[in-house]
């Protein structure tokens, strides 16, 4: 067994994260990166530093959950949301319930919520939104972000929603009352249900095929029917109809 099926294991005991549902040349890749930028020779030795040193094992947390994201990321996905898939959601009655899965810093809820605040009242929709990286998870919480994390959302949008600090971008603190942050693994947690809409975008790319269907299985049986399914530009579903979906629109998927 090499070093590094040994840190697979160990990173698995310690945190969780099963880097065989990975594609594992990617992913050692980047690892391997890592771990030669912080002058460690081997998985084994840096694996050990890892567990003494929390700073090492939270930037290693970081390289394998890929936290990149930006307000309205592929700003023409969100107009597709607001005007095709948005009506169909508001026809429901009762409060809407959606989760932003793999969310990181939070950008993407915090779109969903301004954009569910132009149609609907606090007390009509609800956003889950959750990740792996417990540090992504704090940063979300605490809504700064720098001013590359604005470069796609609407001008009117930025003043209506943020506060310019010296430190960079405050989210109003007024969206936050509809989000839930919460920590969750795709691939070993239980999946909620119920959902009128999920998001989970530009995340499944580093994933195994068996782990992907292992996912969209769930994602399906979390849906409500005729619920909705966004997912990222590199991230079509091949066969959609494995998980009762059907294509509704490029990168959006609605279940049977």
């Amino acid at each position: 067994m090499s070093d590094y099926d040994v840190f697979v294991q160990n990173l698995k005991r310690k945190s969780g994260i099963d880097l065989l549902f990975y594609k594992e040349a990617q992913m050692k890749r980047r690892l391997t990166s890592l771990r030669d930028k912080r002058g460690y020779q081997d998985f084994f030795s840096y694996f050990e530093a890892c567990q003494h040193n929390r700073e090492l094992f939270h930037e290693l947390l970081d390289r394998l959950t890929i936290n990149v994201s930006e307000f309205y990321r592929n700003q023409k996905r969100w107009v597709v949301l607001e005007e095709k898939v948005l009506p169909h959601l508001l026809e429901k009655r009762g409060k809407l319930k959606i989760w932003s899965a793999a969310c990181s810093t939070g950008e993407e809820p915090y779109t969903l919520a301004m954009l569910l605040n132009k149609y609907l009242s606090p007390q009509e929709f609800e956003i889950i939104a959750t990740d792996i990286d417990e540090n992504a998870l704090k940063s979300a919480e605490t809504g700064i972000y720098p001013d590359r994390a604005l470069k796609e959302a609407p001008k009117e949008v930025v003043s209506k929603y943020f506060n310019k600090k010296e430190y960079g971008y405050q989210i109003n603190p007024q969206l936050k009352k509809n989000i839930t942050f919460k920590k969750h693994n795709l691939l070993s947690d239980s999946y909620g249900e119920n959902y009128d809409l999920i998001v989970c975008r530009n995340v499944l790319i580093y994933f195994t095929e068996d782990a992907k269907r292992l996912i969209y299985e769930k994602f399906s049986r979390s849906l409500k029917d005729q619920g909705f399914f966004f997912v990222g530009s590199t991230e079509q579903i091949f066969t959609p109809t494995d998980y009762n979906f059907n294509v509704f629109d490029t990168f959006f998927y609605q279940k049977i």
